[in-house]
């Protein structure tokens, strides 16, 4: 067999992925600084639009005849643009306007973390607005009955009724965002935020390689979506114990 044998391509290719690992060792640190912004910014922004989106989803169940038209507005829009045009909006657009730069929350909008938050949070509020506000107009009428038998005001109907069933029902298609909030979530990097994606760029840009920084990227984000799921599976099987069968007793011999 000659020793000059021509290479095919598919050989070429598998020469050349190999998988340098050591590279990824090397700079391991970048990877944990980007595993930690990614996970501070998500679970943040959550933390942030829950917060808002409680409240907006019970206005629009509501059908407020002021504030529904106006929530829906919200939604549409944010839920009608991509995160990517929101956060450039945020970073680039806030910045040309003399009256934000000379205002009281220049030295936040100015920061890139600080926009990327802003966007993320307000988008996932979008979201989850019309997820509990599904899930509260799903609320069966018999249980709302019940609760004004007992004597119940509107807003301890919706405290110890109306919320927590909507919760339970709500809790698939929120873990779902979630995940979407998650894989969003790279849109930071292109505002100079090192977040997962940012470190493996960082990795390929420093040693002019093209597999390592990003397989090591979706390595993590696999990682963090099985934590999620199952976490959210765990929850779940918390809040629906009640709709289990519940094991009967074997009878004595």
């Amino acid at each position: 067999m000659a020793e000059d044998a021509e290479i095919s391509p598919v050989q070429e290719f598998i020469i050349n992925a190999v998988f340098d690992y050591t590279v990824v060792v090397d700079n391991y640190m970048a990877f944990v600084t980007g595993v930690w912004n990614t996970v501070t910014l998500v679970a943040l922004s959550l933390l942030i639009g829950g917060l808002i989106s409680v409240p907006l989803a019970v206005l629009r169940a509501e059908r407020h005849p002021i504030f529904s038209p106006m929530i829906w507005c919200y939604t549409y829009f944010l839920r009608g643009t991509p995160l990517l045009i929101q956060t450039f909006l945020i970073y680039y657009g806030l910045g040309q306007f003399e009256v934000v730069r000379d205002s009281f929350a220049w030295p936040i909008l100015r920061e890139a973390w600080w926009c990327a938050l802003i966007a993320f949070s307000l988008n996932s509020a979008a979201y989850t607005t019309e997820i509990f506000r599904g899930a509260i107009e799903a609320t069966p009428y018999g249980e709302i009955e019940a609760a004004k038998a007992a004597g119940m005001s509107r807003l301890t109907m919706l405290r110890r009724i109306i919320l927590p069933s909507a919760f339970r029902r709500a809790l698939p298609a929120y873990s779902n965002e979630v995940i979407f909030m998650l894989h969003g979530s790279v849109v930071a990097s292109t505002v100079t935020v090192i977040d997962i994606l940012g470190a493996g760029r960082f990795v390929n840009g420093k040693y002019y390689i093209y597999l390592e920084g990003f397989l090591t990227a979706a390595m993590l984000y696999m990682i963090l979506v099985y934590m999620i799921s199952r976490g959210f599976k765990l929850w779940e099987h918390h809040w629906h114990a009640h709709l289990r069968p519940r094991s009967t007793p074997e009878p004595a011999e």
